[in-house]
């Protein structure tokens, strides 16, 4: 109740200070589990992802914000849970998997970090790590363009679900989980380039 209610709010208030133009919303799955990811350049990008999906979605967000009185609370309600960046977090990782497991949307943002210029950073090894732990996923990109100041336009591009295919018997060691989050990042890039 208090998910819909701030999606409501929240979709209100980007429609009022920005323009919005959404694209291949039609690709995203009804049904099923989804990994949604996104180039990140301001934290405007979770809220305008959460409120365009008909679906709720469960974001993995930095510890670091979930320390902050009140917002940390109203995050989790909003379906959020934190992630310990720059290193492995088990608790996070068995957080995304479950949620994925329950054939929800988890939501997140390879690159770690915003990058402020807007130019696509290093995607993290982690979504590799979930595709391939979590079982029968669709993992679906989406690209934000736009400068983010008030009344500008946004663009938001949704590409068609991909799902990950792994050798059964391949041992995915950092550098293969590296690689392959550069394969499933490039489609974001590629949406990014239209």
């Amino acid at each position: 109740m208090f998910y819909n209610f701030a999606k409501f709010a929240c979709s209100l208030l980007i429609n009022m200070l920005f323009k919005i133009r959404v694209e291949g919303l039609e690709f995203f799955p009804e049904k099923g589990a989804v990994i949604v990811y996104s180039n990140h350049k301001s934290w405007w990008d979770p809220v305008i992802v959460g409120c365009i999906l008909k679906r709720p979605v469960f974001f993995m967000a930095k510890k670091e914000l979930f320390k902050i009185p009140v917002f940390g609370f109203i995050l989790r309600k909003l379906n959020a849970f934190p992630v310990n960046r720059g290193a492995p977090d088990r608790k996070a990782i068995k957080t995304a998997v479950e949620i994925l497991a329950d054939k929800k949307v988890l939501g997140i943002f390879p690159e770690g970090t915003r990058s402020k210029d807007g130019s696509l950073k290093e995607p993290e090894p982690g979504i590799a790590l979930l595709a391939a732990k979590a079982k029968e996923v669709a993992l679906v990109p989406v690209a934000i363009t736009g400068d983010y100041r008030f009344f500008s336009s946004i663009t938001v591009r949704v590409g068609k679900p991909m799902r990950l295919s792994l050798d059964e018997e391949e041992k995915l060691n950092s550098k293969k989980l590296t690689e392959i989050s550069r394969v499933i990042f490039n489609e974001v890039s590629k949406l990014l380039s239209y």
